[in-house]
């Protein structure tokens, strides 16, 4: 209220010295309408049998963007409210859902800058940006993290804007689902649509792995549409405050990679076909961007357990990753961070290692079963979520092993390998200590280890109802339909009220 009535004040004295004409003074005004007054109204898909039940966020846009510029009844069935074209004879309640030239996507815990919308919209309205599908700024983290966990997630998530702006120039750009603004367009140009149920079910963004930004990201390349970082920094969100919700969501990144490379082929193909320039950069970045947790995690892993004794590999070997150390430092300092915090992204990464294996290996998972991996949501809750046993007990694990490794090579006489395994080591009891805290250690491997001995007590079977042996009402049958196959839905409903009455 305040700055509204300083806002006023300041522009009818500028008015007065004719110091601001009386059109800037409108627009000013409807800025502020537009700053304090807004319609909210929201949709849950899930209310209606006719969309999609999938438990994953992509359901939520393709079942939304489908019924845009479009006016629904709501007609009651047995199974539930379904969505039906509302015409002008229809009776019954209705819904309209507006149509829009451009959507925004947004994650509950992100937050944007008050001009994002209008610099982006800006942008893709511009000559010579018609084919621009998604543009986007990745979001940063928020400053003053209150523990080292969020600080060190923190970090290497702002790296990501720097990294994104350099896929732009390149041409590989991947939409990155926290917030974008899409051209409804271009969506309309990927959608899939199959039947299930009976109603027709639209797939604007795909929901076949966990990373729906990512296929939807080759989807868009393949029909010649482009992606577009924003070099500004205008979308922040929360990272995760502890060790245990961190674990499930870079286990969902670390997901789905590998079952969307194939497709890049596909994409090449298409672009030749067209004519359309494809550089070998381009492919380079998109292919490591999508396996680079597969092969970073599985080269992590044969350097902490190959032994380096000078006759089959060279210590000088581990100098070949020095280059991208410094670079990634040299990022860190431009991002506001120390040149150290090197040492603690790459103890974090130590001990992340086992969860970016189980992402990789529930891709491999997926492939030889197409089975769909359920989407896991990164807990939101006020107390600290628990660790799984496994991804308690593997990192340490990976520090027995390294002060066995370093004990066996300085027994030998190989300081390289030494001095590796001493550094692994070291870097992993500091990440332990720093990032999981020794107490919460302590307490969720020993819920790991006892949660075992407890067995949930199953529920008793309920009593199985004798069939009636009365005519049945196959008037009621028809309308509200068979269950159990025989028993009227009225006659079932009269004996489940006459049994509460019973047993109260």
């Amino acid at each position: 209220i305040l700055y509204a009535r300083l806002s006023i004040l300041f522009s009818f004295t500028a008015f007065i010295f004719k110091k601001i004409s009386l059109e800037r003074i409108d627009q000013l005004y409807q800025r502020l309408l537009w700053i304090f007054k807004c319609e909210v109204s929201y949709f849950e898909r899930k209310k209606y049998v006719s969309l999609s039940h999938e438990a994953n966020k992509a359901m939520n846009l393709n079942s939304y963007i489908g019924l845009m510029g479009g006016t629904y009844t709501i007609e009651a069935t047995p199974d539930g409210n379904i969505l039906l074209p509302s015409s002008e004879k229809s009776e019954g309640e209705k819904i309209t859902i507006k149509d829009s030239e451009f959507l925004l996507t947004l994650d509950a815990d992100s937050i944007l800058l008050r001009d994002y919308c209008l610099r982006l919209v800006y942008f893709l309205q511009e000559p010579g940006n018609e084919r621009v599908a998604v543009t986007q700024t990745p979001y940063s983290s928020f400053r003053g993290a209150f523990t080292r966990i969020e600080r060190i997630s923190a970090a290497t998530t702002d790296i990501q804007h720097i990294l994104h702006q350099g896929m732009t120039i390149f041409n590989a750009t991947f939409w990155v689902g926290a917030n974008a603004v899409i051209r409804k367009k271009a969506v309309e140009d990927i959608v899939e649509k199959e039947w299930i149920g009976g109603f027709e079910i639209k797939r604007y963004i795909q929901d076949r792995t966990v990373i729906e930004d990512t296929e939807s990201s080759i989807d868009l390349a393949k029909h010649g549409w482009k992606l577009v970082n924003y070099p500004e920094r205008l979308s922040y969100s929360a990272t995760p405050p502890d060790f245990g919700s961190l674990v499930i969501q870079r286990r969902r990144w670390a997901n789905g990679g590998l079952l969307i490379l194939p497709k890049l082929w596909s994409v090449i193909s298409e672009r030749k076909k067209r004519n359309e320039n494809v550089s070998l950069m381009e492919i380079l970045i998109r292919i490591n961007y999508m396996a680079s947790i597969a092969w970073s995690s599985l080269g992590l892993l044969f350097l902490l357990a190959y032994p380096f004794n000078g006759q089959l590999l060279s210590t000088l070997v581990l100098l070949t990753a020095l280059p991208y150390f410094i670079a990634q430092a040299i990022d860190l300092k431009y991002c506001r961070y120390n040149y150290r915090d090197i040492l603690g992204i790459y103890g974090f990464n130590l001990i992340l290692l086992p969860v970016n294996l189980a992402g990789v290996l529930k891709s491999i998972e997926q492939t030889l079963t197409g089975k769909k991996i359920p989407f896991a949501r990164t807990p939101k809750i006020k107390n600290r979520t628990a660790t799984g046993l496994l991804y308690v007990a593997a990192p340490l694990g990976i520090v027995l092993f390294s002060i066995l490794t370093f004990w066996r090579n300085v027994f030998e006489q190989n300081w390289g390998n030494a001095l590796f395994a001493g550094f692994n080591a070291l870097a992993a009891v500091w990440a332990i200590s720093s990032y999981m805290g020794i107490g919460n250690f302590l307490t969720d491997f020993w819920l790991g280890i006892t949660n075992w001995l407890y067995v949930e007590e199953k529920p008793k079977k309920a009593k199985t109802v004798a069939k009636p042996e009365k005519e049945l009402d196959w008037k009621a049958v028809l309308y509200h339909g068979e269950s159990d196959g025989i028993v009227p839905y009225t006659y079932l409903k009269n004996l489940v009220v006459n049994n509460v009455k019973e047993s109260k």
